[in-house]
């Protein structure tokens, strides 16, 4: 028989519900019949009011038909989000001063067992180029547990040249030649910057690799430097294969320090104790 979950072994079979989701049901009116288009992916964020124009953008690329939006308000500013057309239907945390791996909470693999796939972003993305439909039909035609999006090199700060976009062409798994960290890339080079990585500004998993992923983030992260050469534990396999950069649909990095304010020098000390 299937394996009872722990703790539930004294329910009797039939009243077992084994997953949770992060959707909300209306207390009257008709019955909720909910989502039949399912799986829902996720789209979770920290954000703060200085960034408000830009995450209303940023979500008006993700349709609510196929995602559920997440956000974790840094400055335990939410009311002034109300106006938005969308902002009713978004789940709204109030985390002062946290970042957006204050998600771990939040996110158990459990409990989104039923979106698809995960976007863990950054609010200061621009999304101008970025269609979330044809992105994701994209990873899974490709078949990528973990992937983001290009960054526009004419545009964006970009620290390293896998994530840097590629004209031309859909995707691109791994980088040849001298990578911005100095280290050489070749056609057959398969660790990290070279192949099987992505950067932390927009990280999109699939269900199972946030499943392994979530065990490696630490309660106390910032930046979560580091995290991203580690990825490829959790990529379901092949890392070279699993893990890739989507050029055909890409976005803006502007690199704003977002948890700024007059803390912004002690985020900044704190963030370096990852890196001991």
């Amino acid at each position: 028989g299937q394996c009872r979950p722990d703790g539930s072994e004294a329910l009797p079979k039939g009243i077992v519900s084994r997953t949770s989701n992060l959707e909300m049901y209306p207390l009257w009116g008709p019955p909720f019949k909910g989502n039949k288009k399912s799986p829902m992916s996720l789209l979770a964020m920290a954000v703060g009011k200085k960034q408000k124009g830009n995450v209303n953008e940023i979500v008006k690329k993700f349709p609510s038909t196929d995602f559920v939006i997440m956000l974790f308000h840094y400055d335990g500013i939410v009311d002034e989000w109300r106006d938005l057309e969308w902002s009713s239907r978004a789940i709204h945390v109030s985390a002062l001063n946290q970042t957006k791996w204050f998600a771990k909470r939040f996110l158990h693999p459990d409990v989104i067992s039923e979106y698809a796939y995960i976007f863990l972003w950054d609010e200061d993305l621009g999304v101008e180029n970025f269609h979330a439909g044809r992105y994701l039909s994209i990873v899974k035609e490709e078949g990528l547990h973990i992937s983001q999006p290009a960054l526009d090199p004419h545009k964006s700060e970009v620290h390293h040249q896998m994530t840097s976009r590629k004209e031309g062409v859909k995707l691109h798994r791994r980088i040849t030649g001298l990578s911005r960290s100095g280290k050489r890339c070749y056609e057959n080079s398969t660790d990290p910057p070279c192949t099987g990585w992505v950067e932390m500004m927009a990280p999109v998993f699939s269900w199972a690799s946030w499943r392994c992923a979530w065990y490696m983030i630490q309660n106390d992260w910032i930046y979560a430097w580091g995290l991203d050469m580690q990825l490829g534990y959790c990529a379901q396999g092949n890392r070279t294969q699993n893990i890739g950069i989507i050029d055909s649909e890409y976005v803006v990095h502007s690199g704003l320090p977002t948890l700024g304010g007059s803390a912004e020098n002690k985020v900044r000390k704190q963030s370096l104790v990852e890196l001991e």
